[in-house]
């Protein structure tokens, strides 16, 4: 869709021309048919040399010398000429046949027969009107029915342009050509070879009437049927229609030209091939004038970039800008978008697809929905927004099980970034003595050298922002959060502004929620600052967690430790084997180890000093054992796909002080990680804790609130980074 397709050479005007001025070649509306004898006569109008011989019933004329003869408006000049009766004339030498004013015939003889009214003119037969001659060896023409016809081949010339065919028909009445059989046009400009050509004189009209073929220099047309009216320069070519142009192919049940709109269409399983682009549709059209061009009815364009399909697809190529129109799907692997419309500027590399927009792509698993989408082809760019309630949805899967996530905007655009990579290689060169020792060579010197190389790769990630009134679903996880954003560069998702995420009856929040994913299924779970788990099968009794910072570590998609860093703190409910309330144990240290196994606290190793008292039941005042900051939030909860786009479930943040704003930094992965050397063991030493404060967690503990498990699919989302974006990662640093 980049280049104008002249289906249709301006030359090919020269045959319909060509074939005008040929009509009157093979005769023009003779006199009726005679009625009489007398009308039947030829009469001699003038001869040299007149000789008068009658044998019976024959009346035989010899003329002789400047033969000139009539009959009706038809007038023959001849050397010689013998009449029978006065009605069959044999014509010799330099004969001419003339009628009206520009029309000549000239042969070597001539056989008239004025009873039948059929004329037979041979040897060097040539047909002269204006600028046009007609050359054969033989021309008959019957006056009766009408029909001039040569059948031994015959040439037909105007100015640079050449016809010949082995036979050609001319029906007056119907005022109708036929060139029929080996018929070639010749013309500086072009070569045409078909096997019939008709053409009528009245209309104007050529009709390709079997296999034609036009051939020039760059291009070539290919029809079996069609035609091509001169008077209003609209040419059509049906049955295997064809058009090349060097790389260019054009393949349609029927071509079209109309030339007094500079209109060329395609119709009918129409295709359009050029190098790696390729155009189908039920209608191809392309204006000349406008360089414009439309595929209606199943229309789809591809390259080697791209894979456009719709009802209709409008390429502008002097603006540069394309269109679709109808359900349209476009591939940009590995990004797939459908939309009721896309309108795109080629230019500046910027479209906006609306109307039921789905946007895929395959190498993330990531779908966002929305109503409208901005995108940005070249830079790997797209903004939903829209849809239902005005939200743009996002599904993702996390853990083997989709994962749903709305907010007022979703952006998903390409992070281009530079890794420096080192290379370390040693070369070793050894030197052998020829003695053996007990079968093993002994090295008697060992020189290494080492060579270190750094390159500088330039790769990209997708990255994903939402923002804002970011809310999340999943069967056994839900969250919501001002802003968020995901990053494939390091797998980490990152929800801002009093992020809180449900799993079960446990209830997650900090100042910033961080999800680090490892092969689609979570890995570790960074609550940072002001940390607070809390987990309630009743909604009675709380038991909680509190710290400035937690981590929760995974393997094999289930929880095995929870670290909780700085002011730690835990409240929960023993139980006894019954399920009943036993006691509740408050503790306060600096930092805590929790060990699970099947999802449930095995045992509890406290750090630094830890201080310990477990209250009964009946003597304690419950509501007085809620940590600082603790709160337990219902209302806000997306319980189901449909509450993603709720506003009962929409939750009002005070805005921002602009000092506060955050800053637009991604977090680095390893700024998000609690080293184990803080809690002061070996990360894969899972049950061997380096504290002596240990304490085996009360059989069975309760619910103690536990993060979303990745063996139920407990994960946070992948989503798009957010206008209200996280701290600096120094700041990140310095706070951890």
């Amino acid at each position: 869709m980049e280049e104008a397709m002249p289906l249709l050479n301006p030359k090919i005007y020269c045959i319909a021309l060509l074939l005008l001025v040929a009509a009157p070649v093979f005769g023009q509306q003779p006199a009726a048919p005679a009625q009489d004898t007398a009308k039947q006569e030829v009469e001699v109008d003038h001869a040299d040399l007149f000789e008068y011989i009658q044998s019976g019933d024959t009346v035989i004329q010899k003329l002789n010398g400047n033969v000139e003869l009539r009959q009706d408006s038809v007038y023959m000049y001849c050397d010689t000429a013998r009449i029978e009766n006065q009605t069959r004339v044999y014509a010799n030498g330099d004969v001419i046949i003339q009628q009206g004013d520009s029309l000549n015939v000239f042969s070597d003889s001539a056989v008239y027969d004025g009873a039948t009214r059929i004329a037979e003119l041979y040897g060097d037969v040539i047909l002269e009107k204006g600028d046009q001659r007609l050359f054969t060896d033989r021309l008959t023409y019957d006056l009766n029915l009408k029909l001039a016809t040569y059948d031994n081949g015959a040439t037909l010339t105007l100015d640079s342009t050449q016809l010949t065919s082995k036979k050609g028909y001319y029906y007056v009445d119907e005022r109708q050509i036929y060139f029929k059989d080996s018929v070639v046009v010749i013309d500086s400009a072009f070569t045409l070879l078909s096997d019939t050509l008709g053409f009528n004189t009245e209309t104007k009209v050529v009709d390709f009437l079997g296999p034609t073929l036009i051939d020039s220099d760059t291009t070539k047309l290919y029809c079996e049927d069609g035609f091509y009216d001169t008077e209003n320069n609209v040419a059509e070519f049906t049955k295997n229609a064809q058009y090349q142009k060097g790389d260019q192919l054009a393949l349609a049940d029927t071509i079209r030209y109309d030339g007094s709109r500079e209109v060329y269409i395609l119709r009918g399983n129409a295709i359009f091939k050029e190098n790696e682009r390729e155009a189908t549709a039920d209608v191809i059209e392309y204006s000349q004038e406008a360089d414009r061009t439309v595929l209606v009815g199943n229309a789809r364009y591809k390259d080697d970039k791209q894979d456009i399909a719709a009802d209709e697809i409008v390429y502008d190529a002097k603006q540069e800008t394309y269109s679709t129109r109808g359900r349209s799907r476009i591939s940009d692997p590995p990004q797939l978008l459908e939309a009721d419309q896309v309108d795109y500027s080629e230019e500046r590399g910027i479209g906006i697809a609306t109307g039921s927009v789905i946007w895929r792509d395959t190498s993330e698993d990531l779908t966002i929905m929305c109503d409208t989408a901005d995108y940005d082809r070249k830079a790997d760019y797209l903004k939903a927004f829209g849809g239902r309630n005005g939200r743009p949805l996002l599904i993702t899967i996390v853990d083997g099980d989709s994962l749903f996530m709305a907010s007022d905007t979703l952006l998903a655009l390409q992070d281009v970034f530079d890794t420096l990579i080192v290379e370390t290689v040693i070369t070793v060169d050894t030197l052998f003595s020829d003695s053996l020792v007990t079968d093993t060579l002994v090295i008697d010197s060992l020189i290494a050298d080492t060579l270190i190389t750094e390159t500088l790769v330039t790769d990209s990630a997708r990255l994903l922002r939402a923002y804002p009134d970011v809310r999340i679903f999943k069967t056994d996880m839900q969250a919501i959060c001002d802003s968020l954003s995901y990053s494939t560069r390091d797998s980490t998702f990152r929800l801002f502004r009093e992020p809180i995420v449900w799993a079960d009856t446990s209830q997650f929040n900090a100042d910033t929620v961080n999800i680090l994913l490892n092969k689609g299924s979570i890995d570790r779970i960074f609550l940072r600052n002001n940390a607070l788990i809390v987990n309630s099968p009743d909604e009675i009794m709380f038991n909680q967690v509190k710290g400035k910072h937690v981590t929760a570590f995974f393997k094999a998609e289930e929880l095995r430790r929870m670290a909780v860093n700085g002011n730690a703190e835990s409240v929960y409910y023993a139980l006894d084997d019954d399920g009943g309330y036993v006691g509740v144990n408050k503790t306060i240290c600096s930092e805590m180890m929790l060990y699970f196994g099947n999802n449930e606290v095995e045992k509890i190793t406290f750090f630094n000093q830890p201080k310990a008292e477990m209250l009964p039941m009946g003597q304690t005042n419950h509501s007085t054992l809620k940590l600082e900051g603790f709160f337990w939030e219902t209302q806000y909860r997306p319980d189901s796909l449909p509450d993603l786009f709720s506003p009962e479930k929409k939750r009002v943040l005070k805005p921002l002080p602009k000092a506060a704003a955050p800053a637009a930094d991604s977090l680095a992965q390893d700024s998000l990680e609690v080293p184990p050397s803080a809690m002061g063991l070996d990360e894969e030493a899972e049950d061997t804790p380096a504290s002596p404060a240990e304490v085996p967690a009360a059989p069975p503990a309760q619910g103690l609130p536990v993060p979303p498990d990745p063996a139920k699919g407990q994960g946070l989302p992948v989503s798009p980074a957010t206008t209200e974006q996280p701290p600096t990662p120094e700041k990140q640093n310095d706070e951890q």
